[in-house]
């Protein structure tokens, strides 16, 4: 008995360290990814407490948190098993922040004034009414019914977990489709399509004589430095050079900065050149951080900062889900913090396909399309402009001209240029366990040229 007992305190002994150095540094992180992603789906997409658990933070080590929600105070805290206790706020207008013990709840914040007058009579996309009850001839809609049933799990399953396909074709609505408990009015969090969202907004003050993408980045602390020479382009490209480490699955620039961070525009910010500018692509969540704060600068006040996002796109094209959660410094964190239903996702990607063009209204000039979807230097043909490209072939099935949108757990707003089409899905598996080879050749293969 005494042998057994002193193998059972070894066994403890070798757990407690193997915690202690494997997963205790990262509890800060496990608890702050899930007090966040609770208090967003909670206040943001209505969503019970166990839906979330088991669907947004069904991830390895996440699942070890407890979580609790005051929807009178409206904030969630989360722990693993009592330590490291996280909490995330919500506030209206402003989404989900996650804060630490030096953030005063108590200050009073400025919020976004929004435009929120969806026009009923118009269809949509354009508009907020019912969509055209139209067909076309040269669409195999047995095929794409197929195609898109294919990409979901049947009851009881747990494999492709996607939550929503929209199709679009020729500014009309042809197909969707959601998982058991999501809706054509579900919020759903674009994590790095986000990305996306923030690079459009240089366009817009581009093609309104605001900025030009080709000149140094305005960064005071890097002009006694070699970083000087980093232009806007370069960050838009992330191909500046900057040191980054981007991977989900451990402690490290992006995961510290998500949910560590006070300022996350400043964390790319301060980090030091390892490479060259234009010869280094690198992708970096930092990167488009820094080029929120650098919006931020273009405006004379916060609240002009916050506006612009709303009226200079979201609200202006319709998208009047659509929210980007700030930040404890007051900056969208326009790396990942994008939410929106999916039918408004597929409006982002319709203005693309259009180059700029919105029901009539130019927001930004037609060549920014081609910018963003020419393959950055050295990214062999997989990075244009805060969009993927499937110029590389990552996709084999798919046409080369489709660039996308691309967020964590395989979140897609796809365009095609030359085929009139747009294609939105959003889930909880991204490549390669989710095969959107499949789903997006199966959908192009229905369309008859």
């Amino acid at each position: 008995m005494k042998k057994f007992l002193k193998i059972v305190v070894v066994l403890i002994a070798i757990l407690a360290v193997v915690f202690y150095f494997a997963v205790y540094p990262k509890l800060d992180l496990i608890s702050g990814f899930a007090a966040k992603s609770v208090a967003s789906g909670t206040f943001l997409d209505n969503r019970p407490l166990e839906v979330i658990e088991s669907g947004d933070n069904d991830i390895p080590l996440v699942d070890l948190a407890q979580n609790a929600v005051d929807k009178t105070g409206q904030f969630a805290v989360s722990s693993v098993y009592g330590i490291k206790a996280r909490k995330a706020i919500y506030r209206p207008g402003l989404g989900a922040t996650l804060i630490d013990d030096s953030f005063d709840v108590s200050k009073p914040y400025e919020v976004p004034h929004r435009n929120f007058h969806p026009n009923t009579s118009i269809p949509y996309p354009y508009g907020a009414g019912a969509p055209h009850d139209s067909t076309f001839s040269n669409i195999d809609y047995a095929l794409l019914q197929k195609t898109v049933a294919q990409a979901f799990d049947a009851k009881g399953e747990k494999s492709k977990r996607t939550r929503a396909v929209v199709v679009l074709y020729k500014d009309h609505l042809i197909y969707e489709q959601y998982a058991n408990g999501f809706t054509k009015d579900s919020r759903l969090l674009g994590w790095s399509m986000t990305k996306s969202l923030t690079g459009t907004y240089f366009g817009i003050l581009q093609y309104q004589g605001k900025i030009d993408i080709r000149k140094p980045a305005p960064i005071a602390a890097w002009q006694n430095d070699d970083r000087k020479k980093i232009t806007l382009h370069n960050l838009l490209q992330m191909n500046s050079g900057l040191e980054w480490e981007e991977q989900y699955d451990k402690i490290c620039d992006a995961t510290q900065m998500l949910f560590q961070a006070r300022d996350m525009a400043a964390v790319q910010r301060d980090k030091p050149l390892i490479g060259q500018p234009n010869a280094s692509w690198n992708y970096s969540s930092g990167t488009t951080n820094l080029l929120s704060g650098i919006l931020r600068q273009q405006f004379k006040t916060h609240q002009d900062y916050l506006d612009f996002w709303y009226s200079s796109l979201l609200d202006k094209i319709g998208m009047h889900s659509a929210l980007v959660e700030t930040d404890m410094a007051g900056n969208f964190v326009g790396s990942s913090y994008g939410w929106a239903t999916p039918r408004d996702w597929a409006k982002f990607g319709l203005l693309y396909l259009h180059k700029g063009l919105w029901n009539g209204e130019r927001l930004f000039a037609e060549d920014w399309a081609k910018y963003v979807s020419t393959p950055t230097p050295t990214s062999e043909g997989r990075y244009g402009a805060q969009f993927w490209l499937n110029a590389g072939g990552k996709f084999p099935n798919v046409p080369r001209e489709m660039y996308y949108c691309s967020g964590f757990q395989g979140q897609m707003v796809a365009i095609f240029p030359n085929h009139d089409l747009v294609v939105v899905r959003m889930g909880l598996k991204e490549d390669p366990g989710f095969d959107f080879n499949a789903l997006l050749s199966g959908i192009v293969k229905s369309i008859k040229k």
